[in-house]
């Protein structure tokens, strides 16, 4: 796929892994449709893309009418969609009896109802593209269940069986749009920082919440979200169904495939 004079949609463009994946669509001329609640953000990463043409869209991608005016909106401006890049992510901290029914369904709405919103949304006119694709961003979550993410890897698993199964149906019908999985493992962004605090705990629950934050954040996300962004963007450019960002994430998925049982084991040894 030949990005230059295209035209891309990425939606937590503000920061972190989609401010990556902006610059490293840019530096190969590919003009930017950026979405987030950030305007600040938004702002920041603009000012890192120069010598394309850039929208800022402030979008929540849990609002069903906003994101079905997006494309309209998008067109104007562009004229045309080519690679719609469902990055928009949040995290909430605790385990699954700590965690309330309303964080959990907000994980659930943010990290996968939103991509099959946008996807339904613009999966229209990025048929009408000679190459179009959708980048959904999974995890290495999505590969891998550790304790304490049950919204999250429920959330990451289902963009996973949803891309997947989509990219099928494309396939079987036809047509030239295609879908690349990502699978990040420890990408330097602020998703543990954000997360939310689930509420009604103890202070000794929400201190101990705290350093686990902490350290998740200094000892697991390392990778430069720029590294990330070109990683996804070369992989995508190369028509690959599945992109795995870092060695922490391959790891991962080759115990998951030898042990899928048993896998948290021998990972828990190792982070340990």
């Amino acid at each position: 796929m030949k990005l230059e004079g295209r035209v891309a949609v990425v939606t937590g463009a503000g920061s972190g892994i989609g401010r990556g994946i902006s610059q490293a669509l840019a530096r190969r001329g590919c003009n930017l449709a950026l979405c987030d609640l950030n305007q600040k953000g938004m702002d920041e990463t603009r000012a890192l893309v120069p010598n394309v043409k850039v929208t800022s869209h402030k979008l929540d991608v849990t609002d069903r009418v906003a994101v079905a005016a997006l494309p309209e909106t998008v067109l104007a401006e562009h004229g045309r969609v080519d690679v719609l890049v469902n990055n928009a992510g949040v995290a909430v901290g605790g385990n699954f009896e700590q965690v309330g029914e309303e964080d959990f369904d907000w994980c659930m709405d943010v990290n996968f109802n939103a991509v099959v919103r946008l996807t339904r949304a613009f999966l229209p006119h990025l048929k009408k593209s000679d190459g179009g694709r959708i980048i959904n961003i999974s995890s290495l979550f999505g590969l891998i269940a550790p304790p304490g993410q049950t919204s999250y890897c429920a959330s990451k698993f289902a963009v996973r069986g949803f891309s997947e199964s989509l990219r099928k149906e494309l396939e079987e019908a036809g047509s030239t749009v295609g879908v690349t999985t990502i699978h990040p493992g420890g990408v330097r962004t602020n998703i543990a920082k954000n997360a939310r605090t689930p509420k009604g705990l103890t202070n000794e629950e929400v201190n101990f919440m705290e350093e686990e934050r902490e350290r998740f954040t200094r000892d697991f996300l390392v990778m430069p979200p720029e590294k990330a962004g070109e990683i996804i963007v070369s992989g995508a450019e190369r028509g690959k169904p599945r992109v795995i960002v870092g060695n922490d994430a391959r790891m991962g998925a080759l115990f998951e495939r030898l042990m899928p049982v048993g896998y948290w084991n021998i990972l828990k040894r190792n982070m340990s």
